[in-house]
């Protein structure tokens, strides 16, 4: 049996302010499960999306299923509260080179005990301005080929974090999207070569493998600004029969509507990484189940482990998503042995 799940929905949560007051009033019970109170430490953020984007605000809501919202709520869980032994720090790199390094520069300034950055960009900003400060990266595909460990298993320096995905996720992605669309002659691979993982060759050797045994071309579509989305897609609309897929791209997720937008306008079919681009109307998604365990790392470096000592993890699962609607729209009817496989089902 298929389960028909409604569209992901932002839950409501406590406002920020009130959760604090709470927190705050009950902070006494928190130490005793073993957080010092001997100065107030300041945890850091950095994000690629502007503040005022969805993403972001719903992630600054205390909730299990945003990454922001979860980290709060684990350290609570450890001793840490808000505004009383602690404080949370987040600054935007959205808006070029120039505010990337002034938003780096801000964290810094602010002394933090640790700080956690969202994409590969902007981990590696920020170790280029910090050797000392431990620092936690929520999502790197490739750690060891970036240079920001020595290891996953022993990191070393002042840095650790967690993967969302692997190499061979890209000749997954294909697999996939010739599952949905099986007549497609070619395929075109839409990332922005700097912001994703080397450039895209992280994932395309193995997109290029599975495309030649399956007899698919494979077209290359990179692009460095908003304003080509439109036509870098545009282009697939024309025979031969065509698909896409997104690569793992903070760059792609800032502009996951303008993506999506595209993809309808053209029809053209397109797999993506995240369930991000589900939410703003994309035909279907393979990545990892969000699974926030920053609060685990965080809590032990504010208890004084060495980031570095801290190994890297990777996903424990990942999930299918997709959208029939989305599908029905593009004429496309994807097929049973498909259906049955996908975490959820969207209508």
């Amino acid at each position: 049996m298929i389960e028909r799940l409604a569209p992901a929905r932002v839950v409501p949560a406590v406002a920020r302010r009130d959760f604090i007051r709470l927190a705050g009033a009950t902070a006494a019970g928190f130490f005793a499960l073993g957080a010092t109170s001997d100065r107030m430490r300041v945890v850091a953020s950095i994000t690629s999306l502007s503040l005022d984007d969805e993403l972001t605000r719903r992630s600054m809501t205390e909730s299990p299923t945003t990454r922001l919202g979860a980290l709060i709520g684990g350290l609570r869980q450890r001793g840490w509260v808000e505004g009383v032994n602690y404080r949370f720090e987040v600054r935007s790199s959205f808006g070029g080179p120039d505010k990337m390094k002034a938003a780096v520069a801000e964290l810094i300034d602010l002394g933090p005990d640790v700080i956690l950055t969202g994409s590969t960009v902007e981990t590696a900003a920020v170790m280029a301005a910090t050797k000392t400060i431990p620092i936690v990266f929520a999502t790197s595909n490739d750690p060891i080929g970036n240079g920001f460990v020595q290891s996953l298993a022993h990191p070393g320096g002042n840095v650790t974090g967690f993967t969302s995905s692997t190499a061979e996720m890209g000749g997954k992605w294909l697999q996939l999207i010739r599952e949905a669309v099986p007549d497609i002659q070619r395929v075109g691979v839409l990332f922005n070569p700097a912001s994703t993982p080397r450039a895209g060759r992280f994932y395309l050797d193995s997109v290029e493998q599975e495309a030649a045994a399956a007899g698919v071309t494979v077209v290359l579509t990179p692009i460095g600004t908003a304003a080509e989305i439109d036509g870098a897609i545009g282009r697939f609309a024309e025979p031969p029969k065509a698909a896409m897929i997104s690569l793992v791209d903070s760059f792609l997720v800032v502009n996951r509507q303008a993506i999506v937008a595209a993809t309808a306008k053209y029809r053209v079919p397109m797999i993506y990484p995240f369930h991000y681009f589900m939410d703003a109307g994309g035909l279907m998604s393979y990545g990892p189940t969000l699974e926030v365990r920053s609060a685990d790392y965080v809590d032990l470096i504010l208890r004084g482990t060495k980031a570095g000592d801290l190994p890297v993890q990777s996903p424990r699962k990942y999930e299918l998503l997709i959208n029939r609607t989305v599908a029905n729209a593009l004429g496309l009817t994807i097929p049973f042995t498909l259906l049955v496989r996908a975490d959820e089902i969207r209508e």
